[in-house]
This record gives structure tokens, C-alpha cells and sequence, in this order.
């Protein structure tokens, strides 16, 4: 089990889809939808829907707007989209695998081939950088939760592999066929987290100063601004006196 760690710069900055909130709930209800023709409308029978669910209540997205999603499922309506993964490389090095649901696989691969090109980046081929990086469950708790030794107490009860706790809240993994279980149980002793996913965690990561942060943070916005891409994960690591001076 790991302590203090830099990994709330590796996934986006948190709050940034915050201004954004309805492209934000658009693109959660898409994953419902997604999940739910998958598998079986109910969240109980159906894990990939009921970490879809999860995800929701934690951005907190109306319950209204969850059930929708999960009709417009059932009624077999909405486009079918496909799961699409792009890997490339952005300023400084800096790996970065972007997850996209489309209905239009040349409209979102040229768009994401433009983001990369007029922010210091370059689309690879599919493996490019998958390689630097581990495919495992993530959830995550606000700081409120408790303290360091509470959580990391609740993890290892619960079978997590990992912890990683800062000022801005705790990190745990777990193996990727371990993630449902060990949020069911983490639920019963630090409530709901806001958030449950299954995240690419970087091996090594890549330090950036002011100018590569500065490029690499407008192409993840260019990214995240598209209404396809889903999630963007790097293995960058931004310092605290970094991010200020960029005023984020």
C-alpha cells in the first residue's frame, strides 16, 4: 500500500469538466445507454451499468436523466456507438491514451487527429503507448471521507491493492476484475465514491515545467471538448507551483 501521491494531475485536473457540466452529463448518459444494450437494464445484473450508474450519482446527474438513458436502452433508440482508443504522444513525451463512444468513427478520428496536431502532439498507431501504462479498477473519495490511516484501513479491508491519499482526496485500486467488489464494500464503510472507473495508470511519469503544461493542458481541453471522447489519461505530473502559475 502507497501514501501521498501526485496522481490527481494524471487524470485531467479535477473541476475542469465541472464548467462543463451538461457536456459532462452528456457524455455520462451515453456510457448508460452504451452499458444498458450491452448487458441487462438493470444495474444489479449488469456491472459495466452499474459502474456507469455509480459514476453518475457521483456528478451528481439527476436521477431523471440516469433512468432515461437506461429506457432509451431498453427501448433499443439513440445511435450505436462503438468504443474507439487513441494513443499518442503530447508535448514533452508526455503518453496519452484518449477513450472516445462514437457513431462516427472518421468524424471523431479526425478530430482527434486535429487536437493532437495544433497542440505540439501526434496521433500514434493503437499500442503506441499502452505499453507504459497498467489497465486497472480506480475509485475515488473526497478528502471528507476521513484521513489517510481511516481509508487505508477501509482498502485493505475491502481487498484494495492500493491507496494513494492527498490533500485532495484518496486514490484506491484494485486489479480490473476486482473493481465491483471492492467498491460494494468500500461503500459500506466510506459511503458512495465519487467516482469508480477502470483507468490506465502510468508506469513512469513525466515531469512538465511551465511551457509543456501550458501546451499539453490546451490539447487535453481540445480533447476533453469533444462530445465523442469519453476520457483522457496521461502520464504526465504537474507541480503544484506549476499549475499556479498557469492560474489553474
Amino acid at each position: 500500500m502507497a501514501g501521498h501521491s501526485k496522481f490527481k494531475n494524471i487524470m485531467h485536473r479535477k473541476g475542469a469538466q465541472d464548467k462543463k457540466r451538461s457536456a459532462m452529463f452528456s457524455k455520462l448518459s451515453r456510457e448508460i445507454t452504451v452499458a444498458a444494450k450491452m448487458g441487462a437494464p438493470d444495474p444489479d445484473m449488469n456491472p459495466r451499468l452499474r459502474l456507469a450508474v455509480n459514476n453518475a450519482k457521483g456528478q451528481s446527474m439527476p436521477k431523471d436523466n440516469i433512468q432515461r438513458a437506461i429506457d432509451k436502452a431498453s427501448a433499443n433508440e439513440g445511435d450505436d456507438y462503438e468504443e474507439i482508443r487513441y494513443e499518442g504522444y503530447g508535448p514533452g513525451g508526455v503518453a496519452l491514451i484518449v477513450e472516445a463512444l462514437t457513431d462516427n468513427r472518421n468524424r471523431t478520428a479526425t478530430n482527434v487527429r486535429t487536437a493532437f496536431s495544433k497542440n505540439g502532439g501526434n496521433l500514434g498507431t493503437a499500442g503506441a503507448v499502452a505499453h507504459g501504462f497498467e489497465r486497472l479498477g480506480m475509485i475515488e473519495y473526497p478528502a471528507s471521507v476521513g484521513g489517510e490511516d481511516t481509508v487505508l484501513e477501509a482498502a485493505i479491508e475491502a481487498g484494495a491493492d492500493d491507496v494513494e491519499s492527498s490533500d485532495d482526496g484518496h486514490v484506491i485500486w484494485t486489479q480490473m476484475e476486482a473493481l465491483h467488489e471492492v467498491a460494494g464494500e468500500l461503500e459500506k464503510s466510506l459511503g458512495e465514491a465519487e467516482n469508480v472507473k477502470l483507468a490506465w495508470k502510468p508506469n513512469i511519469t513525466v515531469d512538465c515545467d511551465e511551457g509543456t503544461a501550458q501546451t499539453l493542458l490546451k490539447l487535453i481541453d481540445a480533447l476533453d471538448d469533444d462530445d465523442d471522447v469519453q476520457t483522457v489519461w496521461g502520464n504526465y505530473d504537474i507541480s503544484d507551483e506549476v499549475m499556479e502559475k498557469l492560474g489553474e
